[in-house]
């Protein structure tokens, strides 16, 4: 776990030190080690959660140090032996570093479990760091440093004293651990613990709130997911189920959730929460790789085109996702898909270790995979049972484990959370309903959890949510949801025919907050692929809006993602016709001369190429009539992607094309005029 605390992030128990400059003068090496002296025995005020014994000893050590080295600062004449004094100084320089590095892993109030976890290690650190003073003072030359006598007597009695010192894990921190173990224990055997158990466990951690414990959980969740290699492969289950012990008493002994000023949870969910696209959405299912040319099979399951053609190369005839036999095995391209990713990566520049991260987290062990079983239960029931709060409580709960989890959505689709949870957005509590919706969201990534959710009439639900619901964010979560759903193509076509969908949808594009307007772009780009909703959103009133968003819009994102739907409806002729009456040229040429951004370009290229090939009568004399354009596509061709760069190359070669075609008739008829 990387601490913030520091000016560089630095992981638990890594304790980075660097040897003072040889170059440096005696009395400023001095008086930078009383510094750091100093500063580890200001941790007597701090709680130390394990290992309290060996590092309050520590401490008393380098306070009783400290005597001599002060005495030794306050001397006016240098030591007769200053050089190997110096030598001396400077192994206590980093070794002091290294245990205020160990002393503030110990006292972290966000990582106590992690710790006991690694208090043997810990109480190695300390041995060695204590023994390693033990050894610098036994050569130090004491007696040639210039200090007085008692300042001597205390240095000599702290050399036996660290020389002598056994550093042995605390009694305490053995029993906590067990404790703990025999919880995980039970997981492992599908047994819920009682809770009494449950809190002596916590007790023994100090742990008294719900955001203390989700501190914890963050706190093992960044270790695991370090850069695949440094964490031991026999560490992985271990605190897969640690994370699984206190994630299962967060949500079960907890009562009210409080924000933490560490982690400040609510604030993180209505930043992030609403983002709809995430890299795992983007994997194949059979490479676990990022997509690059996705296709859909009849199921509505989307993979990439060479890994689905070798499955069917091998003899399979069926989805390898749902097991369903298939009667075709026609490849549709997901051209939406493929745009969101594009824009997705290019943009973003989206982190694959926190994809591998996860991935680990979901594979980590039996006791984490029935300890969620368990809570997925214990949640459900609260759901159907439980009074308002515990409700709100369980419904939060299940919108945070299935936020990132793949696993963690079977656990809650399997023990039937989507019915109670349609029941519950239609309530008139805000929060419920915020949290109901969210939760629903997450779920609806899970293939399994988007049929469920159309075979127990959620769609309509979802409907209402998006025009009537309680709060902006509650819509927002409701668009996204949409999006998900329309991954199937039988579910685009239901979705375009369900009354007050895509109006819904335009009035989240119309009215809601960048996040919202993102959401409901990625949703149009998925109704899209269906050509029956074409006209629809044509019909609809579509183009216009997006037309004032790219003339009103400062966001960059929401100006590319418009450009790209705008693009889906230009493969239309219809839909070019409409862009075009609506007046959109001159904003794209402009957008294509002065946006900053990679993505806006390339999109509004695609646009302008699609706008030729289906209203060329009408839209390629316009363009060679702008001066402008030219100079941006050749720019683009200098200094744009190569997908950008062919791209612009494409529309040169159509706009010299028509520049040709036009000065040979005017020739021509100039030639008949004079003849």
């Amino acid at each position: 776990m990387s601490n913030n605390s520091d000016e560089f992030h630095r992981w638990i128990l890594n304790l980075p030190a660097i040897r003072p400059c040889e170059s440096v003068s005696f009395l400023t090496l001095l008086a930078s080690l009383i510094n750091l002296g100093r500063s580890i025995c200001r941790f007597k005020s701090k709680t130390f959660f394990t290992n309290k014994p060996n590092a309050t000893n520590s401490i008393r050590l380098i306070e009783a140090l400290l005597i001599f080295l002060e005495d030794l600062q306050s001397t006016a004449a240098l030591p007769r032996s200053e050089s190997s004094t110096a030598l001396c100084l400077s192994e206590l320089h980093f070794i002091f570093q290294k245990l205020r590095f160990l002393l503030e892993d110990c006292s972290r109030d966000d990582a106590r479990l992690l710790m006991l976890a690694k208090s043997e290690e810990a109480s190695t650190h300390f041995r060695v760091l204590i023994n390693a003073v033990a050894v610098t003072l036994d050569v130090l030359p004491a007696p040639e440093s210039g200090a007085c006598e008692e300042a001597l007597e205390v240095s000599e009695l702290v050399r036996k004293q660290a020389a002598g010192s056994s550093w042995q894990v605390g009694r305490d921190d053995r029993r906590a651990m067990r404790r703990i173990l025999r919880i995980t224990g039970r997981f492992g055997r599908g047994i819920a613990p009682e809770p009494v158990d449950l809190r002596r466990a916590l007790d023994d951690l100090k742990i008294g709130s719900w955001g203390e414990c989700n501190d914890e959980i963050k706190c093992l969740e960044s270790e695991l997911g370090r850069e695949c290699g440094t964490v031991e492969k026999r560490e992985v289950p271990l605190i897969g189920s640690l994370i699984a012990f206190l994630t299962y008493c967060r949500c079960t002994v907890f009562l009210r959730v409080e924000r933490s000023r560490k982690n400040p949870v609510y604030q993180e969910i209505n930043d992030r929460s609403v983002r709809v696209l995430r890299s795992d959405d983007f994997k194949c299912p059979i490479t676990l790789e990022i997509m690059r040319d996705p296709v859909t099979l009849l199921t509505g399951q989307t993979y990439e085109r060479s890994s689905i053609l070798k499955w069917f190369g091998s003899g399979n005839c069926t989805c390898p996702v749902t097991g369903e036999k298939l009667t075709s095995v026609d490849l549709v391209p997901n051209l939406a898909l493929k745009s969101l990713i594009m824009h997705k990566f290019q943009e973003d520049r989206v982190k694959i270790d926190e994809s591998r991260k996860q991935s680990t987290i979901d594979t980590c062990g039996g006791a984490a995979e029935q300890a969620m079983a368990l809570l997925a239960n214990f949640l459900v029931g609260r759901l159907v049972t439980g009074t308002n709060e515990d409700q709100n409580k369980a419904a939060f709960e299940i919108r945070l484990l299935t936020k990132t989890s793949n696993f963690n959505r079977s656990c809650l689709v399997e023990a039937d959370a989507i019915p109670s949870l349609l029941e519950l957005i239609c309530l008139t509590s805000r929060a419920l309903q915020r949290n109901a919706m969210a939760a629903l969201l997450n779920l609806s990534k899970y293939p399994r959890g988007r049929k469920i959710i159309m075979e127990n009439g959620g769609l309509d639900t979802i409907v209402e949510v998006l025009n009537n619901g309680l709060t902006g964010e509650a819509r927002q979560h409701a668009v996204g949801a949409l999006f998900y759903l329309s991954s199937a193509e039988d579910n685009r076509r239901k979705i375009g025919r369900t009354p007050g969908a895509i109006q819904g949808i335009m009035g989240v594009l119309s009215d809601g907050e960048d996040r919202g307007k993102k959401s409901a772009l990625a949703a149009f780009l998925g109704l899209l692929v269906h050509p029956e909703n074409h006209w629809r959103v044509l019909a609809a009133g579509l183009v216009p809006l997006l037309v004032n968003l790219l003339r009103s819009s400062e966001n960059g994102d929401l100006v590319a993602d418009s450009l790209t739907v705008l693009a889906a409806l230009a493969v239309k002729v219809e839909g070019a016709v409409a862009i075009v009456s609506a007046g959109i040229l001159p904003i794209i040429v402009q957008i294509l001369g002065s946006s900053n951004s990679r993505d806006a370009s390339e999109c509004s290229v695609s646009l302008l190429l699609s706008l030729c090939s289906n209203d060329a009568t009408d839209v390629v004399p316009i363009l060679v009539k702008n001066s402008s354009l030219m100079v941006s596509l050749y720019s683009l061709i200098s200094d744009g992607s190569p997908r950008s760069t062919k791209k612009a190359a494409s529309l040169i070669r159509i706009l010299h094309a028509f520049n040709e075609k036009s000065s040979s008739s005017l020739a021509q008829e100039q030639f008949v005029r004079v003849w």
